[in-house]
């Protein structure tokens, strides 16, 4: 996937969650993450689009704190979200593709605008399944390559991280399949994932014994890897996929 797929997916999915939070209330629960009703997830989202907008337009170098979102509420604050997303979506257009700005994963990317692109389009999926769980009925579809990338930022990137509390006192292995749901979806794709008293080292195969695997369709697991569906398929030792949903929240 390049940026200009990743540019497409986050004004698509920005869209579609302001159109759910409008239609779910910004009063309503939010299912996926319990403590959370929709303003807090239009409040979180918005303030994270124009946190990087920020850093993209004015090429900050260095962190920048987030900033505050407004005491608004109701329609409202779902325009607000709205603005805050159409911000983001042009300032990621218009950036020069050799932008210098700070990024906060080593998640091998060819930019930083190829990091902030790719980073929002799944921060921006993400908290849309959200949205549209607080709305209920069938969610968006995620499509199956964009899914296996989120995987692998997820596991590659954030887990990475000197943050990452995917740690354990003896090293273990465990294996993460996204599956393939059929030709038209692409060959699965594998990942193993060494855990120690270090971040975990993640590398894209399947080379040599593994004490648990999770598995499943891609668009399920990615959903499931962000802690918001159970995963698919688990085989092996249980308590290593128990480490994972207990451990593994950014």
């Amino acid at each position: 996937m390049n940026t200009a797929d990743f540019l497409q997916i986050l004004d698509r999915e920005g869209r579609l969650l302001a159109a759910a939070a409008a239609a779910a209330g910004t009063d309503a629960k939010v299912p996926t993450c319990p403590e959370w009703q929709v303003r807090d997830l239009l409040r979180h989202t918005g303030a994270v689009h124009r946190w990087a907008t920020a850093l993209v337009a004015d090429g900050h170098r260095e962190p920048r704190p987030f900033g505050d979102a407004p005491d608004l509420d109701g329609d409202e604050l779902v325009d607000w979200y709205r603005d805050s997303h159409r911000l983001l979506v042009d300032t990621l257009a218009a950036a020069p593709a050799d932008l210098e700005c700070w990024t906060f994963h080593p998640a091998p990317n060819p930019s930083p605008l190829a990091f902030w692109t790719r980073r929002q389009a799944h921060e921006t999926t993400v908290h849309r399944y959200d949205a549209e769980a607080a709305r209920g009925g069938t969610a968006s579809p995620v499509a199956a390559d964009f899914a296996v990338d989120g995987i692998d930022e997820l596991l590659r990137g954030f887990h990475a991280r000197p943050k990452s509390r995917l740690r354990t006192e003896q090293p273990r292995v465990l294996r993460v399949r996204a599956l393939s749901a059929g030709p038209d979806t692409g060959p699965e794709a594998v990942w193993t994932v060494r855990l120690t008293a270090e971040p975990p080292v993640t590398v894209p195969d399947a080379a040599g014994e593994a004490e648990a695997e999770l598995a499943g369709p891609a668009d399920e697991l990615y959903l499931a890897l962000w802690n918001r569906k159970p995963v698919p398929n688990v085989s092996g030792d249980p308590s290593l996929a128990a480490f994972w949903r207990e451990n593994s929240g950014i």
